[in-house]
């Protein structure tokens, strides 16, 4: 029951609920766990519950007629998926599958709702999630209309950044491994068509491919590219990265 009360504290959705609200809610939730690969929910699910990933990594994708993914969201521990059931008793119309071994907390629907209502900060933080996701979304599906592919991929990494970038050095690395299928996913084109796109930006010298992991050398100049404004990491700069900068700074000749 401890490890329940610990994720539940540290979900923003409920951290301003009283303990005797976080006890009363965690008696009701079911912790599950899964494997890499495996399926939460699928469409067609009836289930009216939301659900609080407590370890690994999960994205949320639609299946296009012709069999291919398209991908939503990604949801990282912390983070509440299948929440649009609170207000739509029915079935949902995603499919929620691990990218890692995950575990998951089922909260029943009517918990939710019931701290909606004594809880103005639930309501409010339920309703931002909801428009936070739908606005994202929105984004990508007008930069799918409107840009060629690069200009969208490079509209993608710059909306990982925002999320998953965290300052070195070298750039801003992306903080999570994406195979180019599902790069390719996500805005709509091709594995091979990503490639191409990825080895031009690395010849250009505005990303460092490296294991999966992806460094953007220039966030400024990717944002101007496609003219947007350039995102607000969210991941603070590594210690040692910072300390190695700093180092280099005072060693560089100062201007006469």
């Amino acid at each position: 029951m401890k490890d329940k009360f610990w994720y539940l504290k540290n979900c923003d959705l409920f951290e301003r609920l009283t303990a005797t609200q976080v006890e009363r809610l965690e008696a009701r939730c079911k912790a599950k766990a899964f494997q890499r690969g495996a399926l939460v929910y699928l469409p067609a699910d009836e289930e009216d519950s939301v659900l609080l990933l407590m370890s690994g990594r999960i994205k949320i994708y639609h299946l296009t007629t012709e069999g291919k993914q398209a991908l939503l969201a990604f949801i990282d521990p912390g983070e509440i998926f299948g929440e649009l059931t609170l207000l739509e008793s029915r079935a949902r119309e995603e499919y929620a599958e691990t990218m890692e071994s995950s575990s998951v907390l089922r909260i029943p629907g009517s918990e939710i709702r019931l701290l909606m209502e004594e809880h103005a900060s639930v309501s409010l933080g339920v309703t931002k999630l909801m428009g936070f996701r739908r606005r994202r979304v929105e984004r990508r599906l007008k930069s799918m209309l409107f840009r060629s592919n690069r200009d969208r991929l490079i509209h993608l990494l710059l909306e990982l950044a925002e999320k998953y970038g965290r300052p070195t050095v070298d750039g801003v690395l992306l903080n999570i491994k994406l195979s180019h299928q599902e790069l390719a996913n996500i805005i709509g084109s091709t594995r091979e068509t990503v490639t191409v796109i990825l080895g031009e930006l690395q010849a250009e010298n505005n990303i460092v491919i490296n294991k999966r992991k992806i460094t953007l050398s220039s966030l400024d100049k990717l944002a101007e590219s496609i003219d947007i404004s350039p995102p607000e990491l969210s991941q603070p700069e590594d210690l040692g990265n910072r300390l190695l900068r700093e180092s280099r700074m005072k060693s560089q000749p100062k201007a006469l």
